[in-house]
């Protein structure tokens, strides 16, 4: 499925979205009898005849519905349907020196801590200095098990200014797997945010598809037409109440640019310090100076959307293992939690 915020619309950072093309092939008529393999390999620009196979193992190529074997004849008319990891970047990416924590490593995954601040990969306005470049530091000189160098394949990402924990392949099959795990929405992600407002609710679903704004295409919009945009569930569940902020766990079903923010702001909950939706003034509270100067100063402690990604759970691309990290909450975070609960107990 390619998404529509791709890499060649700057404007906008991914908070996580999966990164997949989805293709659609009919058979000529005339088509003589191929290897579904080579057939691929013959249709689809670029990619190498291992990736194909691993998708195939993977279950991430059908023949008229029905998940097959790379060894398949290929026959006229048939329907096939690919999900491939995205291609590699139409840019030469250098290898740099960046600090990031490295949270579980082997020879197929990598997980890292992302720090805020850090953009996951090269992009208009952000050529260097970016994850990506220190991944291909990071792995420079290693070799893979096969005796290949290593490489880093992205699977998902998280937006320059969100937190938190980000799962990186170190090859093609390794891609494959996971990547059809994102498809399939069997990857654990769970997220912490503070957001504006009291809920009535202790927790909540929202449903909506996600489309650029027509306003502001650098930010995402709910639309009411179920014929547009992009299906996006979120989960909720409110942790501590805060009165004019509450702090909130959200599980993501699927991974669309912006979808917690853009959710949240779409119930009347922008996050904490979200230029981009609204949440960097206040919208709740007394008209009081001194409350104004408290989140001011709660504002300049937090310079960002108030989003962690904390919890990513996969089951391992080679040995089927089921993989679980958990990041605790960045210092700028935790730091802003503590005030508003001193905040509130005072003003009981």
């Amino acid at each position: 499925m390619t998404d529509d915020s791709t890499l060649d619309t700057p404007q906008i950072q991914e908070e996580e979205t999966e990164l997949y093309e989805h293709h659609r092939i009919v058979v000529d008529k005339g088509q003589e009898m191929l290897r579904l393999d080579k057939y691929l390999q013959m249709r689809l620009e670029g990619i190498s005849r291992n990736k194909i196979q691993a998708a195939v193992k993977a279950g991430c190529v059908l023949v008229n519905g029905v998940v097959t074997k790379s060894n398949y004849k290929v026959k006229p008319c048939d329907e096939l349907v690919v999900l491939l990891p995205e291609p590699p970047h139409q840019f030469e990416t250098l290898p740099e020196p960046v600090d990031f924590p490295i949270v579980y490593e082997d020879d197929d995954v990598l997980v890292v801590n992302k720090p805020a601040g850090l953009v996951v990969h090269p992009a208009y306005g952000n050529w260097s200095g970016t994850l990506l470049n220190g991944l291909l530091y990071h792995f420079q000189g290693c070799k893979g098990k096969d005796g290949s160098p290593v490489e880093p394949y992205l699977v998902h990402r998280i937006d320059k200014d969100t937190s938190g924990l980000l799962l990186i392949a170190k090859n093609e099959n390794a891609q494959v797997v996971l990547a059809k795990q994102f498809f399939d929405h069997t990857i654990e992600r769970k997220y912490n945010a503070l957001v504006w407002g009291s809920f009535d609710e202790d927790q909540g679903t929202i449903v909506g598809n996600l489309e650029r704004s027509p306003q502001d295409r650098r930010v995402m919009h709910v639309t009411d037409d179920p014929e547009r945009g992009k299906n996006a569930v979120t989960h909720w569940r409110v942790l501590e109440r805060f009165g004019y902020v509450t702090f909130i766990e959200c599980v993501l079903e699927t991974g669309r640019t912006h979808q917690i923010r853009a959710h949240m702001q779409h119930i009347g909950h922008p996050l904490f310090n979200d230029a981009a939706y609204g949440g960097d003034r206040i919208l709740k509270g007394t008209t009081f100076s001194k409350y104004k100067q408290f989140v001011e100063n709660n504002f300049e402690l937090l310079p960002r959307q108030a989003l962690h990604a904390l919890i990513l759970g996969f089951e391992h691309p080679t040995t089927g293992e089921h993989l679980h990290f958990e990041s605790p909450l960045p210092p700028d975070m935790s730091v802003v939690l503590d005030r508003w609960r001193n905040y509130t107990h005072s003003s009981q």
